[in-house]
């Protein structure tokens, strides 16, 4: 027969388990594709033409 569990190390389970939950989602969320944008090297907005007149 099996013996009962403790509440202090029912609780602890149950708190590890929400732990390891949330590292998942946490891991999983920043797992995705980068976005990547066409000239992320600039630092303004102005578009291409504009910014080539400027100068």
């Amino acid at each position: 027969m099996l013996q009962r569990t403790r509440p202090t190390e029912h609780y602890a389970r149950g708190f590890i388990a929400a732990l390891a939950a949330v590292a998942a989602l946490v891991l999983a969320a920043n797992a995705g594709p980068r976005a990547v944008g066409p000239d992320t090297g600039s630092g303004t907005t102005a578009p291409a033409g504009v910014e080539a007149a400027e100068r």
